[in-house]
């Protein structure tokens, strides 16, 4: 358990220390063009790769779960975790992006955590939708499933922080997959609120794994400078 503990802290100070070391290397004085769940070309640039992981049939044991919904209405909304930044005609999810960085600094696989259901491009649809979503308890049905999941120690789990809960494909996914004695490595995107109480929950649904309570938690504002 110690050295488990040891690796989670390695992997965490990595991809922490990488992502402020992107962000202050980029400081020009002006604010990047932000709306709700996007960002930029960089990250997005080595999509087959990112393609070839999606169904978690690579050789690493770490795989770099997301759940990320880009807003692309253009909208700037205080409310939101899921800020758009588009650059080149390319939009991505604030957590999309966000994992692609933990991928480029762990070589793991990633894996985006999809719905049958779509979800509105625009903010405030979207922040009824997930509302409507979380009082009714829903579960969405996912489209997306991992091929091998016993293939995988540590999984690294992004998403954004919606009504200051996980979003409901969340409960879908923790309830759908055993992750026993797995390490679980919580980060998220959010408008203020960092994790909430999310981390509990993840403990809660995911009893028998190793939840990292000190996960990544990034400022939707900050993203783009990540």
């Amino acid at each position: 358990m110690k050295k488990r503990k040891v690796t989670a802290m390695i992997l965490c100070a990595m991809t922490a220390l990488a992502l402020a070391a992107c962000g202050s290397g980029s400081g020009s004085g002006q604010a990047a063009p932000a709306l709700n769940d996007s960002v930029s070309e960089d990250a997005g640039s080595d999509s087959s790769s990112a393609d070839s992981a999606a169904s978690g049939t690579g050789k690493s044991t770490i795989l770099i779960a997301y759940f990320s919904v880009p807003e692309s209405d253009g909208t700037d909304a205080v409310a939101g975790a899921s800020r758009v930044v588009t650059e080149d005609g390319q939009i991505l999810g604030n957590n999309e992006y966000i994992a692609q960085l933990i991928r480029q600094e762990t070589g793991g696989d990633l894996f985006a955590i999809e719905t049958v259901q779509e979800y509105p491009g625009s903010h405030d649809a979207l922040l009824d939708f997930a509302y409507n979503e979380k009082a009714e308890n829903a579960r969405p049905k996912l489209a997306t499933q991992i091929e091998n999941p016993d293939a995988y120690d540590t999984i690294f789990l992004g998403y954004p922080n919606w009504n200051a809960d996980l979003p409901m494909p969340l409960y879908t996914f923790l309830e759908e997959y055993d992750f026993s004695g797995k390490m679980i490595i919580p980060f998220t995107t959010h408008g203020g609120s960092g994790f909430s109480q999310t981390i509990s929950t993840i403990e809660e649904l995911q009893p028998n794994a190793e939840v990292v309570q000190d996960g990544l938690s990034i400022s939707r504002n900050s993203v783009p400078q990540a």
